[in-house]
């Protein structure tokens, strides 16, 4: 439910969003546009990418490991099993755990997950970002902390979904809000920093909960009770100190003065010119759901994240096939992740810099599918090369990640439009977690054929996908510049002002 606070903060932005025709400055002096970006910077990253390092800890390594050579790993927002039969021993036996138990307590936490991420960022247009933001952060720590007291198998089911129902509307939301604080070409880099700092949880995750699994016996609980307790609290915290630095809306920035207000409103407003989409109602809802780019961008963020997640499943193998101690493994899995999170930032720079996306797709895609190659040829290369791919696929699925969900929201204009399509195109994602846990049998270990063989189909259902957005938008901006579109200049004053990207003004980027 909307408060009158909250509908009071909607109508004001709604008011200064009709307004800024009106008061935005012409000329945008340099010197005083980089400052503004680099205050932006300092107010409005690091506390999102603290914020996700909160929710990415609860998702990742959270169990004990079974013997010296199998790891389970956790992956993104989410438990996964490790092929190798390992399972989280002390909470299995601790909540009474048998059968296909576990395997429901993972999927059902994407029932939520899925299904609310477009009504959370819906919602978020019309609130303030600090406070559904922070809410989120908190209410997952009070949640991770009901993991760990549970006492049933239908308690940790009920955890599953509350986490799911409230994860659901954090990376779209934080995606949504990074977006209408910069410029189409600006936005790579920022991004890439966000989704480093998830590729930076995974990396010490596991030895995090290494650590804490030590603590079985204190207070009479087991190991895994401690890691979601004490990740719990920590993440309870960091969400009540959100509270109060998460920045708003540019329009009501805290943290802006009001000429830095008005001068971040007359940049986006110079980067996608008549591109408003600030009503929802019939009109809106026909050209969001029916905006093929939408659509095949989901295609695209499907395609590289079923990789992603696939990733937990065969790591585990082949580390466990070099013969080391588990401990071992997992130091050993960290500079893969370093080296995922350099390449993400480095393919950051060059593709703002450029102001290209499609190209760094493909290269990403390439990158993977080497590795896939290698994979696939497990019989007939030795565990060093396999070890090598690792990095390939790593490296290659996260380049590629952050870039098709930058590239989408380039091309969407509009608060509503970027907002429900960013969420459209997460939500169908993030389905690949099931297509993950179902294409990895245990049967076919250490090859995999199936899996490796559907993961490889998948990179290259992204590879399809982009090309298909690419040929689109050119074509479109082709149509455009002929006049193609100049009959929607004719429409009425208030649909008009209401297209978002579909404004004959508007071009895509490639």
């Amino acid at each position: 439910m909307i408060t009158e606070k909250q509908k009071a903060s909607h109508e004001e932005i709604r008011h200064l969003d009709e307004k800024a025709g009106e008061v935005l400055p012409t000329e945008i002096d340099p010197d005083k546009e980089k400052k503004l970006v680099r205050k932006i910077d300092s107010h409005l990253i690091p506390i999102l990418c603290l914020l996700l390092l909160c929710t990415f800890l609860e998702a990742f390594i959270v169990g004990m490991i079974q013997d010296s050579t199998t790891i389970l790993f956790m992956t993104n927002r989410k438990l996964s099993i490790n092929i190798g039969n390992a399972r989280i021993q002390g909470l299995e036996k601790d909540l009474a755990m048998v059968g296909s138990d576990y395997n429901i307590a993972l999927f059902t936490f994407f029932i939520t997950y899925i299904l609310f991420e477009v009504p959370s960022n819906m919602y978020l247009k019309r609130a303030r970002p600090s406070v559904i933001l922070s809410f989120i952060v908190v209410g997952c720590g009070i949640v991770t902390v009901g993991q760990g007291v549970t006492q049933s198998f239908g308690g940790l089911v009920v955890c599953r979904v509350l986490i799911g129902f409230l994860e659901a509307g954090f990376v779209p939301g934080c995606v949504y809000l990074i977006s209408m604080y910069y410029k189409r070409h600006e936005l790579q880099w920022r991004i890439n920093l966000f989704y480093a700092a998830s590729i930076l949880a995974g990396a010490f995750s596991g030895l995090l909960a290494y650590a804490i699994a030590h603590m079985s016996g204190v207070a009479g609980y087991g190991g895994w009770r401690w890691i979601f307790i004490i990740e719990g609290i920590a993440t309870f915290l960091i969400g009540v100190f959100a509270y109060f630095v998460t920045p708003d809306w540019p329009q009501t920035a805290k943290f802006l003065t009001e000429e830095e207000r008005a001068m971040v409103m007359a940049r986006l407003a110079q980067d996608t010119p008549d591109a408003s989409m600030n009503h929802w109602n019939k009109s809106t809802a026909k050209r969001v759901l029916g905006d093929l780019k939408i659509w095949l961008g989901a295609l695209m963020y499907l395609g590289i994240v079923t990789t992603t997640y696939s990733t937990s499943f065969f790591i585990p193998t082949i580390l466990s096939q070099l013969g080391w101690t588990s401990l071992r493994a997992q130091y050993m899995s960290i500079p893969i992740y370093i080296a995922a999170a350099v390449i993400t930032l480095t393919v950051a720079v060059f593709s703002d810099r450029l102001k290209h996306r499609f190209g760094f797709i493909l290269l990403g895609c390439l990158i993977t599918t080497i590795g896939y190659g290698i994979l696939l040829a497990t019989p007939y290369v030795p565990v060093e090369a396999r070890y090598f791919a690792l990095y390939l696929i790593t490296c290659g699925c996260w380049l590629t990640q952050p870039v098709t969900v930058v590239w989408l929201n380039n091309n969407l204009g509009g608060h509503y439009k970027r907002g429900v399509g960013a969420a459209i195109q997460l939500s169908i994602g993030n389905c690949s977690g099931i297509v993950a846990s179902n294409i990895f049998l245990p049967a076919q270990a250490p090859r995999y054929l199936l899996g490796y063989g559907l993961g490889l189909g998948f990179v290259w259902l992204c590879v399809l996908a982009a090309c298909v957005f690419n040929f689109w938008i050119r074509r479109e901006n082709k149509i455009r510049d002929a006049g193609g579109r100049d009959d929607r200049l004719d429409l009425p004053e208030e649909e008009r002002n209401n297209l978002g990207d579909d404004h004959p003004s508007f071009r895509f980027t490639g």
